[in-house]
C-alpha cells in the first residue's frame, strides 16, 4: 500500500486548547511584526506545485497552525483525492476511540458435545475475533493450554470460526495483480501473522542456497502448513540475488523464482495465503497433535460456534495501544483492514468494511470533520474508491490533538530521518539531515499514481504546524521528494498568517 485570497480559520470546534504539545513546551509568543504572507512556504508549495514532474497530475496542500487554527497556505485543499495510506490515519484514530487503546482481541478453543474423561464427543471450534497479530507460537501456547486441561481426543471436527466478520476477505477495487503481495492479503477474523513483521494472512518463504552453483535453492516455509504446496523454480547463482513468491488466484499453490548466492544469507519473501481461517486452523491442529490431542474428525471453516460452547483455552492478544507503531510506521495495510472491520463489529455488530467505515465517518463526524467531501471504503487506503480532501485530513489532524490517547498516537507516527522500522518507520530515510528530521511526525501514503503526506511538524519560531499533501495522477514513479521539499520547508522557515480562501 496536494489545494482567492482571504483570511481563513478552521471552525471553532477544531480551534483546540489545552492540547497535548508536540514538542517540549514553547512559551507563547506575542503575534510577531512578520510579513501578512509565509513567503518562504508559500514560494516552496508554489515552486513544488509547478514542478514539471508534476505536470497533467492533481494535487493539493494545505498548512494550519495547530494552536490556532489558522490557515496559513491552502493551494487546492478542497480538491478530492485518492489518499493511499494517509487513510490509516483515521482508522487508527477511530480504532482507539471505539474499542479503546486497552482493548485486546481473544482467541478461543471451545468444546461443543461431551466431555468424558480425555474426550471430547463432539467437535471443538477455534473462535477469532480478528486479531491482526496472532502468532504461530500463541497457537502453540493454546493449544498446550487446552492438552491441559486432560484432553486427549476430538471425536468430531476442527472447526475454524471467523464469523466475526463477514466472509469478503478482499475489499472493492484492490487491483487483482495485488492478490498475492503481502499489502493486499484476505481479511479474516482468524489470521495468523508469521513473524514480528506482523503481516497477517501471509506466509514467509525462505530460500537457503545451496551448497554449488546451478543447483535449485532449499525452501522452507513458515508456518508450515499441510495446505501448501511450493514449486520450486529457483537456482543458487552468482550474484543479485532475490526471490519473488506467486499464488495463483484462488489456490495455494506458491511458485517461487529466482536465485539466491552459494554462502550468502537466506532470502526470505512473504506471499498471501488464499484462505486465512483454513491456514490458522491447519497450524492449531498441528500444533494440538504435537501437545499430545489427536482430532479424529475434519477440518471445516466458517462455522459458528455453539453460543452454549464451554472454553477450553484462551489467548488474549496484545492491547491496542501496542499495535498503533507497527500499524502506523509500518504503515501495516492488513492491520488497518482487521482493524476497520472490528470496528464495524463493535459499533454496528457487524465485521464488514461498510460497517466500519461507517463507524470510522461517525467517528470523525463527532470530532466536527465534515465527512461529506470525502469516501473511504476500507481501512487502509488501498482502494481506488476513497477520496479525501487535503483540508479534511487537515481538520482532522487538529482534532485529534484533544484526545485523552493523543500521546500513544502521535508518538506511533513516521518520524523523518530517525533510524529504525520501529521508530522513523516509512519515513526513517527520508530527509536526513535537514530540519525536518526527527521534527516531521506524519503518515505516508503510496499507490501508482498517488502519494501522500500528512502530520505535524514545528517551526523555526516554535510554531506547531499541521500539513496534509496529496498528489494524483502524477507519472512519475516516485514524488517524495518534493512532498518532503514541502515538510522541510514548513520545518525551516518563519511563518506568518498568510491571506487564503475561504475557511476550512
Amino acid at each position: 500500500m496536494i489545494r482567492v485570497r482571504a483570511t481563513a480559520t478552521l471552525t471553532a470546534a477544531l480551534s483546540l486548547v489545552a492540547q497535548p504539545a508536540l514538542t517540549p513546551p514553547a512559551p507563547v509568543l506575542a503575534a510577531p511584526d512578520l510579513p501578512r504572507e509565509p513567503t518562504c512556504i508559500a514560494k516552496t508549495i508554489d515552486d513544488v506545485l509547478a514542478d514539471p514532474v508534476l505536470a497533467g497530475s492533481q494535487a493539493g496542500v494545505v498548512v494550519a497552525d495547530a494552536r490556532t487554527g489558522t490557515t496559513l497556505v491552502d493551494r487546492r485543499g478542497t480538491r478530492r483525492l485518492l489518499p493511499a495510506s494517509n487513510a490509516k490515519l483515521f482508522t487508527s484514530a477511530a480504532a482507539l476511540d471505539v474499542l479503546g487503546p486497552g482493548h485486546r482481541f481473544v482467541t478461543e478453543a471451545r468444546a461443543s458435545g461431551v466431555r468424558r474423561g480425555s474426550s471430547v464427543t463432539g467437535d471443538v471450534y477455534l473462535r477469532g475475533s480478528g486479531d491482526p497479530v496472532l502468532s504461530p507460537g500463541d497457537l502453540d501456547t493454546l493449544a498446550r493450554d487446552v492438552a491441559a486441561t486432560g484432553l486427549r481426543e476430538i471425536t468430531g471436527d476442527l472447526v475454524a470460526d471467523d464469523t466475526s466478520f463477514d466472509a469478503q476477505r478482499l475489499g472493492l477495487e484492490w487491483a487483482w495483480d495485488d492478490e498475492k503481495d503481502p499489502g493486499a492479503a484476505p481479511i479474516s477474523a482468524l489470521t495468523l501473522a508469521p513473524d514480528d513483521n506482523y503481516l497477517a494472512g501471509t506466509v514467509a518463504v525462505k530460500a537457503v542456497p545451496a551448497s554449488v552453483d546451478n543447483q535449485p535453492a532449499r525452501l522452507t516455509v513458515s508456518p508450515p502448513s499441510r495446505l501448501l504446496r511450493v514449486v520450486n523454480r529457483t537456482t543458487t547463482a552468482g550474484n543479485a540475488p532475490g526471490i519473488e513468491v506467486t499464488r495463483g488466484h484462488g489456490t495455494n499453490v506458491l511458485t517461487v523464482t529466482g536465485r539466491v548466492v552459494r554462502g550468502a544469507p537466506p532470502v526470505t519473501a512473504a506471499v498471501t495465503v488464499w484462505d486465512p481461517a483454513a491456514l490458522v486452523a491447519d497450524v492449531f491442529r498441528t500444533a494440538l497433535a504435537r501437545h499430545g490431542v489427536r482430532v479424529k474428525g475434519r477440518t471445516v471453516t466458517g462455522k459458528a460456534t455453539p453460543a452454549q460452547a464451554p472454553v477450553l483455552a484462551r489467548h488474549t492478544g496484545r492491547p491496542l495501544r501496542e499495535l498503533m507503531k507497527p500499524l502506523l510506521k509500518r504503515s501495516n495495510n492488513a492491520m488497518a483492514e482487521q482493524l476497520v472491520k472490528a470496528i464495524g463489529a463493535q459499533a454496528a455488530g457487524s465485521g464488514t468494511w461498510p460497517a466500519g467505515t461507517n463507524a470510522v465517518a461517525a467517528y470523525l463526524a463527532r470530532r466536527g470533520v465534515a465527512t461529506d467531501t470525502m469516501r473511504l471504503v476500507d481501512g487502509s487506503g488501498l482502494s481506488r474508491r476513497n477520496l479525501v480532501p487535503p483540508a479534511v485530513i487537515a481538520r482532522f489532524l487538529l482534532a485529534v490533538r484533544s484526545e485523552p490517547w493523543f500521546p500513544l498516537w502521535y508518538d506511533a507516527l513516521p518520524v523523518a530521518g530517525r533510524p529504525g522500522p520501529l521508530a522513523g518507520g516509512t519515513l526513517r530515510e527520508r530527509m536526513r539531515g535537514t530540519p525536518a528530521a526527527g521534527n516531521v511526525h506524519a503518515k505516508t501514503g503510496t499507490l501508482t499514481g498517488a502519494s501522500a503526506l500528512s502530520g505535524y511538524v514545528t517551526g523555526p519560531d516554535h510554531r506547531p504546524l499541521v500539513f496534509s499533501a496529496i498528489v494524483n495522477n502524477q507519472l512519475s514513479p516516485s514524488v517524495t521528494p518534493l512532498l518532503d521539499r514541502i515538510a522541510v520547508a514548513l520545518a525551516s522557515c518563519p511563518q506568518g498568517p498568510e491571506s487564503v480562501g475561504a475557511a476550512l
